[in-house]
């Protein structure tokens, strides 16, 4: 019990558990804690393990009974209690050192005993309950599997669409080319045109500053000048109230008023035609900023078709990304479905060694079987000549018995000699019987041990 590394259950609890889990039916309905306690019953127990091999390995009940028709077995009748009973036993041999239970033997079936069969029957339950462990592991990882081959058939197909799209974003149809070409040969002009006039308005701004200087500077001499004329008119009238008006110095005051009226004039003229030249600049520069709206206005629809291009351009690099994450996930899916395809292998190369071990195992069971069923068609060759044998010698004592009638009146101590020694030959015989008869109970429990 100490050397046990599974829990022994008691009977109750192995009664409950192979009622739901293994048991089914009328089996189930009719197996009790009496068929194991106090003493198990060998038909309860046979039943048992036949049903855990048909859960574990798919082998009926009913085929465990069957003969290999290949085999010429003399007196099959004999064999039909044995053959369930080895075939059983032999499985259930390869079957227990699974379950850690290594010292099975015919007993546990034939005679079964309580703490024993309640040990292996724990053995079995604790294997029951790991391969059921184990299979929801297998059918969660199945399942994840399932899930993640469709991920990837999702994720391919959405790298392709994105690839599709992407090769739609990028290439330009044949019919549209002439005309995308138009529109960058158009659009590259534009640029060098709008350049140049952008330079040529920063010249005329510029020049359009100094001749607003000049101006202004003008305008501040006029000024001056029309106080300078203002006072002067002035002083010429309260010169005129003071002095005493002479010809001749009227005169030269007159000529020189009318040289700086000519003066006035000609600056008036002048700041004339600076103004109109200037209204006519100003006409040029409303007319070049009408043409820079404009300018401005195909440089926004630039811009804007420039921010579409952007736009798509960001969302090329977005669909690359998601593309490479993609690529990435795919690889990892690869990846796992290779090392679950290698695990698959591996497993499938130990199944396959271990189906070759069992086939071994079971040409050797085999031929142990036929080398005993062998000796035991001898044995039963032999008991047949003992059998003529003691029928010879039956023949014999009759005709003994037979000479002794008629030789009992001629001579009575022959009679009594016959007699002695009829004795002592009925004694040898039946000690030989005996004899066959123990001969043959110590073949059959030889057998049975087998």
């Amino acid at each position: 019990m100490t050397e046990n590394t599974f829990p022994v259950h008691n009977a109750d609890a192995i009664v409950t558990f192979y009622r739901s889990e293994v048991l089914t039916g009328q089996e189930a309905k009719h197996f009790t804690k009496g068929d194991l306690a106090p003493v198990p019953k060998p038909e309860a127990v046979q039943t048992l393990y036949m049903r855990v091999l048909h859960l574990l390995y798919r082998f009926r009940p009913e085929c465990h009974s069957m003969v290999p028709l290949l085999e010429n077995i003399q007196y099959p009748v004999y064999h039909e209690g044995a053959t369930a009973i080895m075939s059983v036993y032999t499985r259930m041999r390869q079957f227990l050192p699974m379950c850690l239970v290594y010292d099975f033997s015919l007993n546990d079936l034939l005679a079964p005993k309580k703490q024993r069969t309640l040990v292996i029957l724990s053995a079995i339950m604790n294997f029951l309950h790991f391969r059921k462990e184990r299979m929801e592991m297998m059918l969660e990882k199945q399942a994840k599997f399932r899930a993640d081959m469709d991920k990837l058939q999702a994720y391919t197909k959405g790298n392709r669409e994105a690839e599709k799209k992407i090769e739609l974003l990028t290439t330009i149809p044949p019919e549209q080319q002439a005309e995308a070409d138009e529109l960058a040969a158009a659009l590259s002009e534009l640029q060098a045109t709008t350049v140049h006039e952008y330079q040529e308005v920063n010249v005329r701004n510029e020049s359009i500053a100094e001749w607003k200087t000049k101006i202004a500077e003008k305008t501040q001499k006029l000024s001056q000048v029309k106080v300078e004329v203002s006072s002067l008119k002035e002083d010429i009238t309260k010169l005129k109230s003071q002095i005493v008006e002479s010809p001749e110095e009227l005169k030269s005051q007159m000529e020189k008023m009318r040289e700086a009226v000519k003066k006035i004039k000609n600056s008036i003229t002048e700041t004339d035609e600076c103004v109109v030249e200037m209204q006519n600049r100003v006409q040029s520069v409303a007319h070049t900023e009408a043409e820079i709206q404009q300018m401005n206005g195909l440089l926004q629809d630039l811009e804007s078709s420039m921010n579409n291009t952007k736009l798509r351009q960001e969302e090329y690099q977005e669909l690359v990304v998601q593309n490479e994450k993609m690529q990435k996930e795919l690889k990892s899916l690869c990846s796992e479905e290779v090392q679950l395809k290698r695990a698959l292998g591996m497993k499938l190369d130990k199944e396959c060694k271990q189906n070759i071990r069992r086939q071994k195992k079971r040409e050797m069971k085999e031929q142990h079987v036929q080398e005993v069923l062998g000796q035991c068609n001898q044995i039963h060759q032999k008991r047949e000549e003992m059998a003529d044998k003691i029928q010879a010698i039956i023949g014999e004592t009759q005709q003994l018995k037979a000479k002794i009638k008629s030789l009992r009146e001629v001579c009575s101590k022959e009679t009594e000699k016959a007699q002695a020694l009829y004795d002592t030959l009925s004694t040898s015989m039946d000690g030989l019987h005996k004899r066959i008869e123990m001969h043959i109970t110590d073949l059959k429990l030889s057998y049975q041990d087998v």
